[in-house]
């Protein structure tokens, strides 16, 4: 008995070298170390599935069109192309902001020093900075500078400090050259309620942000515009029944006026239009402006921002993005009534946050939906490649053995269907495990009509899949 289970082992260890042998001679290299190590691999949890612990799947609210939710922008960092951060106060924004200067894979890094809050982000071989922010460039537009205000200075600011650089005989050639620059505006949003809170909490400390400067339509507001919720120095140590009863609390929808067209509304000029049509302007100005911008994040989906901004931008991070929960507003507890009322307070930010959610998480799923069927496109691809070099090898071999002795093969093998068969035997488990996994990745996509592997298609299988939640 013992004697025939060696036997049989021996059998079995004989025929798996025989397997390795034939695999190695058919797809000698790296060409096939993917179909060699996938039986070994085990299924890669999704790290961006329950981040903010819901569902994978949601309901949308909005119809958006191909153009708004595909965001690929052709970023020259070699060129002029500028990535301009809107800053908007307790979003996390000074989180993503060292992220861009500290935490991007680049051919020429930013060069941080301990001690200095400013990076030096130059071009590669160019002493010109390709980032617009805080960390980079510093407050050159004023402290957390809104739409209005940014619009209207970087442009002005870029083009001053490299007119300061150029002699008079190369400025007409660089206006002819500023022409083609682009402006890739970003930002960072987050849960209205939660920011509220925490600018609350930062008002508390003494935070007064009065070097904002507010500038629109070429002025900053008067003091009968834009008056002050308190006197003294500072607001801190304000209750937060005090800092909601504020009427010209800056906090409030803070979000849809730091995002608008100001000077569609008469800037803080409160007396040139109606209230309900000036909220209705601000907010979809707001929208507008959300939507058409190279690039947002949202606080609450740390991970799917640096996978959305990655794809946009073509550019990857070194470390990943970490979802902290705890935060001092989420410390802060306050019943529904409290709650209600700073909703209330903040009704534009609550439909600008809904409208932006929607299109991130939109946009997050199309781009994800898109990276897998090119990740099955390459697979198939794959697949082909396998079958044409296992029937080139085989045709070759019995090519050569037949002019060395046709006779003898002939003799040898009375049955010509036999090697056929062997050959499709082999495709078949060498595209085994390639079919498995592909099947494992997509058992809903595979279950129906099968999907086409091209970009125009894929967006419209999306939409339908939109229609389909709806």
């Amino acid at each position: 008995m013992d004697e025939k289970s060696n036997k049989l082992l021996l059998a079995l260890v004989m025929l798996f070298l025989f397997a390795v042998i034939v695999l190695q001679y058919v797809c000698p290299g790296t060409e096939c170390q993917l179909l060699r190590l996938q039986a070994f691999s085990s299924p890669v949890p999704d790290p961006y599935r329950s981040e903010d612990e819901s569902s994978a799947r949601f309901v949308p609210r909005y119809n958006f069109t191909r153009g708004d939710l595909l965001r690929k922008v052709d970023f020259d960092i070699k060129g002029d192309d500028l990535i301009v951060f809107l800053h908007i106060q307790k979003t996390g924004g000074t989180t993503f902001g060292r992220h861009l200067v500290r935490n991007i894979q680049l051919e020429q890094p930013c060069e941080c020093r301990v001690g200095q809050k400013k990076c030096t982000c130059h071009r590669p071989g160019k002493r010109e900075t390709w980032l617009f922010s805080r960390f980079s460039t510093g407050w050159s537009c004023g402290l957390h500078a809104d739409w209005t205000e940014l619009t209207s200075c970087v442009p002005s600011v870029v083009d001053g400090k490299r007119d300061a650089r150029l002699r008079p005989s190369r400025w007409r050639i660089f206006q002819i050259l500023d022409a083609a620059r682009n402006f890739h505006y970003i930002t960072i949003l987050r849960d209205p309620v939660s920011r509220y809170l925490s600018e609350w909490r930062h008002v508390q400390r003494g935070a007064t942000w009065k070097a904002s400067l507010h500038v629109c339509d070429g002025r900053p507001p008067t003091s009968e515009e834009l008056p002050s919720c308190y006197t003294g120095d500072d607001w801190s140590g304000c209750p937060l029944k005090e800092f909601m009863d504020c009427p010209y609390n800056l906090a409030n929808n803070r979000q849809v006026r730091m995002l608008s067209d100001l000077t569609l509304v008469g800037c803080y000029n409160l007396s040139v239009m109606p209230e309900k049509q000036r909220n209705k302007v601000l907010l979809e100005s707001a929208k507008s402006n959300l939507k058409h911008m190279a690039f947002f994040g949202l606080t609450e989906f740390q991970r799917k921002t640096q996978y959305l901004f990655e794809k946009t931008f073509n550019m990857n991070f070194i470390s990943p993005f970490t979802q902290y929960n705890t935060t001092r507003a989420s410390s802060v507890e306050i019943n529904k009534e409290i709650q209600k009322r700073i909703e209330g307070l903040n009704f534009l930010d609550m439909e600008l946050y809904s409208y932006a959610k929607d299109l991130f998480l939109q946009r997050y799923q199309f781009m994800r939906q898109k990276e897998h069927q090119e990740a099955r496109r390459k697979r198939q691809e794959q697949r082909k490649f396998l079958k044409g070099r296992l029937l080139q090898t085989h045709f070759q071999s019995q090519g050569q053995g037949q002019s060395q002795n046709p006779n003898q093969n002939q003799s040898q093998n009375p049955n010509p269907n036999a090697n056929q068969n062997l050959t499709q035997n082999l495709m078949q488990n060498l595209t085994q495990s390639l079919s498995q996994k592909e099947n494992r990745e997509s058992p809903k996509q595979n279950s129906g009509k099968e999907q086409n592997d091209n970009t125009s298609n894929g967006t419209n299988d999306y939409i339908g899949s939109v229609e389909k939640w709806r």
